[in-house]
C-alpha cells in the first residue's frame, strides 16, 4: 500500500515561478481578453454599420482614455499572444527544448510585444 501522506501530484507549493510559467499563463490570459476584445471591435463595427448616431456614441466611448486603454490592452493582448504563438512553433517545429532556450525564449515573448505595442501605437499617433 502506497504511502498516504505523501502528495499524489505536484501542486503550486512546490514549483518555483519561472519564466515559461508566467508565460504559459499570460498566453492563456490574452487569448481570453482577444475573446472580449474582438467581441468590442464587433460592437464598433455594426455601429458604424447602423448610422451616424450610433457610430458617434462608439467612437466617443473608444477615443475616451478608458476606451483607448481597454484598445491598448488589446492592442498588447493581439501582439502578445502572436508572440506566444510563434514560440509555440518553434517548439512544433522541434527547437528550443534546452532550459535555457525555453527561459531565452519566454523573455523574448515579453520583451518583443511589450515595446511592439507601444511602436505600433506611437506610429499610429504619427500617421493620424
Amino acid at each position: 500500500m502506497a504511502d498516504q501522506s505523501r502528495p499524489l501530484s505536484p501542486h503550486l507549493q512546490i514549483y518555483r515561478w519561472s519564466w515559461t510559467m508566467a508565460m504559459s499563463i499570460l498566453h492563456r490570459a490574452t487569448g481570453a481578453a482577444l475573446y472580449l476584445g474582438t467581441l468590442l471591435l464587433a460592437v464598433w463595427l455594426i455601429s458604424a454599420a447602423s448610422g451616424k448616431a450610433s457610430f458617434d456614441a462608439a467612437q466617443w466611448v473608444a477615443s475616451s482614455w478608458l476606451g483607448r486603454l481597454v484598445l491598448f490592452g488589446y492592442t498588447f493582448a493581439l501582439i502578445h499572444h502572436m508572440m506566444g504563438g510563434l514560440r509555440h512553433f518553434v517548439w512544433d517545429l522541434g527547437h528550443g527544448y534546452e532550459a535555457q532556450q525555453r527561459m531565452n525564449m519566454a523573455r523574448l515573448t515579453l520583451f518583443i510585444s511589450a515595446p511592439l505595442t507601444i511602436l505600433i501605437w506611437i506610429v499610429a499617433y504619427v500617421v493620424r
